[in-house]
């Protein structure tokens, strides 16, 4: 596995090269399979491929444009222009899976303390699921991308992809067409005896 970890990156441009369905299933399985919260198991995956994939693109982009004048996310206008290059990067991969919070609280809902703890260990699991998708992708000789541009589109996304609960992210999978070198890592660590 720690070949995995070292060698994942985070891939911006894809081969236009279909991947095989066994594979996909692997990395959902894989998804699957990660740790959560009371095994509340709270996600779940929609693979987007060819014309799904290609309409949900533009559900994407429809909601990218509704973000400019009637914006769910005001205080990240300046981070819209990454989420059309986002939509550009989707375009180029051949799969895409949206990974929703099946059980998710509506954002705009107010949490008591509770229901507030419960998302944040959904969060947590569902994390924890992408996070073993995108290694086993870097393992089976894929790159991927973990996309949460989908926020910028959100209202839009959810509608046409008819979600359980709450669309969580998005994660872009194919054979990459770059090698990006590894970015810093911050020192985070502190020991205490």
């Amino acid at each position: 596995m720690l070949p995995a970890i070292i060698n994942r990156r985070s891939i911006r441009k894809y081969k236009s090269i279909d991947v095989p369905k066994p594979m996909i299933e692997e990395i959902l399985q894989s998804g699957m399979l990660a740790p959560s919260s009371k095994n509340r198991q709270p996600w779940k995956f929609i693979v987007v491929t060819g014309s799904a994939k290609k309409d949900m693109l533009a559900v994407m982009g429809r909601g990218l444009e509704r973000e400019k004048e009637y914006p769910l996310l005001p205080e990240s206008a300046q981070y819209l222009s990454s989420a059309e290059n986002t939509l550009e990067i989707m375009e180029q991969a051949p799969i895409i899976i949206f990974i929703s919070n099946s059980v998710g609280i509506d954002i705009h809902a107010s949490l008591n303390p509770e229901e507030r703890i419960n998302e944040i260990c959904n969060a947590q699991s569902i994390g924890a699921a992408i996070e073993n998708m995108v290694l086993t992708a870097t393992e089976l000789g894929l790159g991927s991308l973990w996309i949460c541009d989908t926020y910028f589109a959100y209202k839009e996304l959810c509608a046409s992809l008819n979600v359980d609960g709450e669309l969580f992210a998005a994660m872009a999978v194919g054979y990459a067409d770059e090698t990006p070198f590894a970015r810093p890592r911050k020192d985070v660590i502190e020991w205490r005896d």
